[in-house]
C-alpha cells in the first residue's frame, strides 16, 4: 500500500463513523450511551447514581441529574487530590482551562479517551472539506497556529505541581497528527512567549506567527475565531498587508464562538480572501459538531457524544428535534454525564443544526423576537 492509499484509509476511518452516525443517529446514540455507562460505572460519581442499573435513555435520565461545572466541583476536587476514580473512568492525563469568555475560567480534567475524541472530531472538518472539494493541497500545506498558551498556571496533583493552560493550546500541543508537521508556529514556541493574554501578549504571538510563516506555504488557519480576525487586523496595522496578500489560503476552520457563518465569515473573507469559512462547534469539553457542506449549519458527532436538549416541552434527544425546535443543549461525554454546556441549539432539519448562543436572557429575548418577526427560513 503506497502512502496515498494509506492516507486515504486513515481519512476514511476518521470520517466514516461520523457519516454513518448521521444516517442512523438513533441507533448510534443508543450504542454511545451504552459505552458511556460502562465508563461511568467505574467512577464514584457513577456508583452514587447507580449507573450499573441503567438500561436505556429513560433510566439514564432518571438516575443522572443534569449538572453544571459548579455542581461537579466537589468531585473534581477529589481528582485534584489524586483520586481520579471519584469522577473519571481512567487516569487523568492533564488539566485544561477555558478562556473564561462568559465568566470565570473553568479548569477541567482530560483523559486519554477525551483527547482521542477531541483529535478525531477536530480533524473531521478539515478532512471532510478537503475530500469533498478535492483540495488535497490543503492537506499538504501549513496551518497557521494562533492558539492560546498551553502553560499558564500550576495545580497541585498527587502532592506535586503540574502545569496547565488553555485548552486550545493544550490540544494543539498534544495532537500527534499536528505536532511538528503542519502547525506554524509550533505550540512550544507560543508557550515560550509567556502566559499573558493582554494586547501586548497577543501582539508578540502575532509577530512570532508572522515571522515563522512569512516564507511558508500556509493554506489554512484553524482556531478561535476572534483571534484569527485579530491576527489579520494586526498584520494590516503593522505591515499594511492582509493575510490574503501574504499567503494563498484555501479555507479557515473557525471555533469557539456562535453565529460564525453569519457574523464572522463576511469580515474574515475581507482579510483572508473569498475562501470557505468552515464552522466547528467545539468547547473545552469536546468537539461536538462541524460543518459538513456549504449550508451554514453543523452536523453532530453522534458517534462520540450523547446529546439531549431541554426544550419548552421537556427533554428530547437532539436527533428527535424537528425543524425549528430549539432548546438548551445537554451533552454526555466520556468525562461529563448530562452536562449543561450552556448553549442554545436549534434544528434546521435533516441533522443540520445551528448554535444560537449562550443560554442567557439576552439570547433568549433576541431569538424569540427573531422568530416572532421573521419566522424560520434557511
Amino acid at each position: 500500500m503506497d502512502s496515498s492509499e494509506e492516507g486515504l484509509r486513515i481519512f476514511q476511518s476518521i470520517l466514516s463513523p461520523w457519516y454513518k452516525s448521521l444516517e442512523d443517529p438513533q441507533e448510534t446514540q443508543r450504542q454511545v450511551l451504552q459505552d458511556l455507562i460502562r465508563g461511568y460505572e467505574k467512577t464514584l460519581y457513577g456508583k452514587r447514581h447507580n449507573a450499573s442499573e441503567i438500561e436505556g435513555e429513560a433510566d439514564f435520565r432518571a438516575h443522572f441529574p443534569i449538572v453544571n461545572y459548579r455542581e461537579l466541583n466537589p468531585y473534581l476536587a477529589e481528582v485534584r487530590e489524586g483520586n481520579y476514580s471519584a469522577f473519571l473512568s481512567e487516569p487523568l492525563l492533564c488539566w485544561v482551562m477555558t478562556r473564561g469568555s462568559t465568566g470565570v475560567a473553568k479548569v477541567l480534567p482530560a483523559t486519554k479517551t477525551h483527547l482521542e475524541h477531541i483529535f478525531t472530531c477536530g480533524a473531521r472538518a478539515l478532512i471532510n472539506h478537503a475530500l469533498r472539494k478535492g483540495d488535497f493541497e490543503l492537506l499538504a500545506g501549513r496551518i497557521l497556529n494562533l492558539n492560546f498558551p498551553s502553560s499558564v498556571h500550576k495545580i497541585a496533583r498527587d502532592g506535586t505541581s503540574a502545569s496547565y493552560g488553555y485548552s486550545s493550546g493544550t490540544y494543539a500541543r498534544l495532537n500527534p497528527a499536528l505536532k511538528d508537521v503542519s502547525l506554524i508556529p509550533r505550540q512550544e514556541e507560543i508557550d515560550a512567549l509567556g502566559p499573558g493574554i493582554a494586547k501586548p501578549d497577543w501582539e508578540r504571538r502575532f509577530e512570532l506567527a508572522y515571522q515563522k510563516a512569512i516564507n511558508e506555504d500556509v493554506k489554512a488557519a484553524m482556531g478561535v475565531t476572534p483571534v484569527i480576525l485579530s491576527f489579520a487586523k494586526f498584520l494590516r496595522r503593522k505591515y499594511g498587508k492582509t493575510p490574503r496578500e501574504l499567503w494563498n489560503f484555501r479555507a479557515l476552520f473557525c471555533t469557539s464562538v456562535r453565529k460564525i457563518p453569519f457574523k464572522y465569515a463576511p469580515i474574515l473573507q475581507k482579510y483572508y480572501g473569498k475562501v470557505p469559512v468552515v464552522e466547528i462547534y467545539s468547547a473545552t469539553e469536546g468537539v461536538f459538531a462541524q460543518q459538513i457542506d456549504e449550508l451554514p449549519y453543523v452536523a453532530p458527532n453522534y458517534d462520540k457524544y450523547f446529546f439531549e436538549v431541554a426544550t419548552g416541552r421537556g427533554i428530547k434527544m437532539l436527533h428527535e428535534l424537528k425543524r425549528g425546535e430549539w432548546g438548551r443543549l445537554i451533552v454526555s461525554t466520556c468525562i461529563f454525564p448530562r452536562y449543561d454546556i450552556g448553549d442554545l441549539i436549534e434544528a434546521a432539519g435533516k441533522n443540520y443544526f445551528r448554535v444560537i448562543g449562550r443560554n442567557k436572557n439576552s439570547t433568549l429575548i433576541e431569538h424569540r423576537l427573531y422568530r416572532l418577526f421573521f419566522g424560520w427560513f434557511l
